[in-house]
């Protein structure tokens, strides 16, 4: 038995594959039949990662209620793309709807391009859309995870007014069990020019921020509670303040986050 098994694995070794192949089917090989002039072969079987397809993603960060004696709203934050690992489009959304105004309305549609393993470039444009005056911008930025799975965004645009504004966002998920995580969330935005009509001041004009505990009762459903705040910085909050409106909150919220 050894003898026969020392004969099988010297064919093995000397035999080419086509060779191989012949002697063991007893079909005559031509090289016309192979897909290319070098075989190839798939360890286990399994063939190259196509890293080609088209996907389609969406997340629903912020779906929630925000309370406080002073007043109630609601803001939703989210955002879908559709593409390959290298080309996506994106669409994203965020406004807050308070006493039936709403306002902060930012909707953007964007094309993003992979840079890295982590980042991707975005380019597009982003229209301001709620019950205030409707404004235009072209957008560039880049998206992604930073250090330690820092979720990072930094945005730049410059509207058909010839403003110019920056949009910094972040955030980082503390996993406290496999299903419980703390997120605690920040975003700023920075503008050249006062635009009173949105409540828009030059420098850095507003921030929102809040920290969030949620449970995923599966991956993709979370409810969640948090202490948010939103407020205006600077020149914004004293043209806010003229206007008799509202200048900052901290709230408590409870809301749901999603993504399919």
């Amino acid at each position: 038995m050894k003898h026969i098994l020392r004969a099988v694995a010297f064919m093995l070794s000397v035999l080419p594959i086509p060779a191989l192949a012949q002697a063991v089917t007893g079909t005559p090989y031509h090289a016309a039949d192979a897909a290319t002039s070098t075989p190839v072969v798939y360890l286990g079987g399994m063939k190259p990662v196509m890293d080609q397809a088209s996907y389609f993603h969406g997340i629903l960060d912020e779906f929630e209620g925000r309370y406080a004696p002073g007043g109630s709203d609601f803001r939703w934050d989210g955002e879908a793309w559709y593409g390959t690992d290298y080309n996506r489009v994106w669409l994203k959304s965020e406004g807050t709807l308070e006493r039936g105004r709403l306002g902060d309305g930012d909707h953007e549609l964007l094309y993003s391009r992979a840079i890295s393993p982590y980042f991707n470039v975005q380019t597009g444009v982003r229209a301001d859309i709620d019950d205030g005056p409707t404004r235009t911008w072209g957008a560039l930025g880049v998206q992604g995870l930073a250090l330690y799975e820092f979720e990072f965004q930094a945005t730049a645009y410059v509207s058909d007014r010839g403003r110019f504004a920056t949009r910094i966002e972040g955030s980082y998920d503390f996993l406290l069990t496999n299903r419980l995580i703390l997120q605690p969330q920040a975003e700023f935005n920075l503008y050249t020019k006062s635009d009173p009509a949105r409540q828009v001041g030059a420098g850095l004009s507003d921030v929102d921020a809040g920290l969030r505990l949620r449970y995923e009762i599966w991956r993709k459903f979370a409810p969640y509670v948090a202490v948010t705040y939103d407020g205006y910085l600077t020149q914004a909050r004293r043209i806010v303040h003229d206007q008799h409106g509202d200048t900052g909150s901290l709230r408590f919220s409870f809301g749901i986050r999603s993504w399919f």
